[in-house]
């Protein structure tokens, strides 16, 4: 008796046969992987790409901004340093939609893959601590807005944030958000001194003392941090909230709010500053004289007494900026490279997981070089004619800063991993095999696709240990080696499953929808 066998085949088998690409079977999930995150109802993007009605309508600017490398928006190189969660469309992707839009955009046989279901369900759904702005109707005259809201935490200690989600109130008025901890009056006084809920401010909170805490930009899940470390939030400290609206959202609401969760024993604390800044430039101030392309270094060295683990990177420019790198030279004189950004969009910044930690001895030192065009030919100069530009934090100076995330260094640290993901992965459009007379073709076969109740995991190797971790991370499942788990209590959306042997690792993505 034969068995069922359940197909759904590669994008690359119509590329292959020489056929047009159809939206059915090879450019819904191409979509549904790198671009849905934004392009859906309610998302922040001006519009959808969920169906083929929608994708066909949009499809020439998709074609145009996929060629351009424009979309989907990942600004740092991939030769420079891989990082974690990368936003990549393949070759073979971007020929699989040209081909699409050059061929009339057939819709194709059959039914497309099952779409990704974005909800506005929060995953901190028992937070210890919830900040929520007052509401605010957004008031822009036809520009970009940086409203602050001073928002406080009433912590009568010290604690350490392990898990913080940013949770837009309006996810087509939000563009990002920037959170910073303010142990002083500064803020205050500017919220007093602003008529209605909150002040604007560009750039910073317009307060020397506030220190950033985290962040969220559109296609970003909770932050997790690693086993036994956190953020520290004083007590008595207010969260200054820095939300960014774009000019076309005017007269919308907007609440948006924080889900904290936080632990008062024992972590290592994780720091998130700018050791490397415009204040401590090789070339003295930060000064960009008008029709002039200028360029900057800056420097910083690690006390050689002791090693740090480095989590993550945001570098941060103004409107000026053109490019920017970051990389560490160690005591033994290796190369570390963090990130280089070689087309600099202020308006696609971020927070950049590495996929794992990475270890900076004592004694290195940490390295940046960015570059400013101030001439008319930089469309985002905001200066008709360029004028001089310093330092600050206006929309019309600069500032050159490169964040990082560290703690002190454990042995192991640089074996956790934060993203374990193959190079440029697409779940929706991959192979998927479901049938036992089949299980000597892959190592790891594991359906149903996509799992509601039960994932079983069927295997021609011996296993030690099964993890799950979601899209962020976070570790939601370890066990020794079984071959069903269940995945009911699971959040809808993309995990990893891990299997761990002896000498050995494999991976696959899977969907949980119920």
């Amino acid at each position: 008796m034969k068995k069922l066998l359940t197909l759904s085949f590669s994008l690359l088998a119509t590329v292959a046969l020489g056929q047009t690409p159809t939206y059915n079977s090879d450019v819904s999930c191409i979509l549904y992987e790198h671009c849905t995150t934004c392009h859906h109802s309610g998302g922040i993007a001006p519009f959808g790409l969920m169906d083929y009605s929608e994708a066909s309508a949009a499809a020439y600017g998709v074609y145009q901004a996929v060629n351009a490398g424009t979309m989907p928006p990942w600004p740092p190189s991939t030769e420079f340093n891989q990082l974690a969660h990368e936003r990549l469309l393949t070759e073979d992707e971007i020929n699989v939609i040209s081909d699409w839009v050059n061929g009339g955009t057939p819709e194709g046989i059959g039914t497309p893959p099952q779409a990704p279901v974005y909800t506005t369900g929060e995953s901190i759904t028992s937070p210890d601590l919830v900040l929520q702005m007052q509401q605010y109707t957004i008031s822009t005259n036809g520009n970009d807005v940086y409203r602050c809201f001073v928002i406080p935490t009433g912590l009568s200690e010290d604690v350490f944030i392990t898990e913080i989600e940013i949770v837009p109130g309006n996810r087509e008025a939000v563009h990002h958000v920037l959170l910073f901890q303010d142990g002083t009056n500064t803020p205050i006084q500017l919220d007093a001194n602003d008529p209605g809920p909150g002040y604007t401010s560009f750039g910073g909170t317009g307060s020397s003392a506030s220190e950033l805490i985290g962040g969220w930009v559109p296609g970003q899940g909770h932050k997790v941090y690693p086993s036994g470390m956190g953020v520290r939030l004083p007590a008595g400290a207010n969260v200054i909230m820095q939300v960014h609206y774009p000019a076309t959202v005017n007269g919308q609401l907007d609440q948006t709010k924080v889900n904290i969760k936080y632990t008062t024993g024992f972590v290592r604390e994780v720091v998130i500053a700018s050791p490397l800044n415009h204040f401590t430039l090789n070339e003295g101030q930060l000064i960009i004289p008008a029709n002039q392309v200028r360029t900057f270094t800056c420097e910083y060295n690690v006390p050689s007494q002791y090693d740090i683990t480095v989590l993550d990177v945001s570098p941060h420019m103004h409107l000026l900026g053109k490019s920017i790198s970051a990389w560490a030279v160690t005591p033994n004189n290796e190369t570390i490279p963090f990130i280089e950004i070689q087309d600099w969009d202020f308006h696609w910044q971020g927070f950049y997981d590495f996929r794992n930690p990475i270890k900076v001895p004592g004694g290195s030192t940490l390295f940046s070089t960015a570059t400013y065009d101030n001439t008319s030919n930089n469309p985002n100069n905001p200066n008709n004619p360029p004028q001089l530009v310093t330092a600050g934090e206006a929309t019309t100076e600069e500032m050159m800063l490169v964040f990082f995330s560290y703690t002190l260094y454990f042995p192991g640290d640089e074996n956790i991993v934060i993203d374990g993901s193959t190079e440029h992965p697409n779940h929706f459009c991959s192979p998927q095999v479901v049938g036992l007379n089949e299980v000597e073709k892959q190592s790891v076969i594991a359906g149903p696709v996509p799992a509601s109740v039960d994932l079983g995991i069927r295997t021609n190797e011996n296993w030690n240990t099964v993890r799950v971790t979601d899209i962020t991370g976070k570790l939601v499942f370890e066990s020794s080696f079984v071959s069903t788990i269940d995945v009911s209590d699971l959040n809808n959306g993309v995990y990893q499953l891990l299997l761990i042997g002896d000498k050995s690792v494999a991976s696959q993505k899977f969907i949980v929808q119920h």
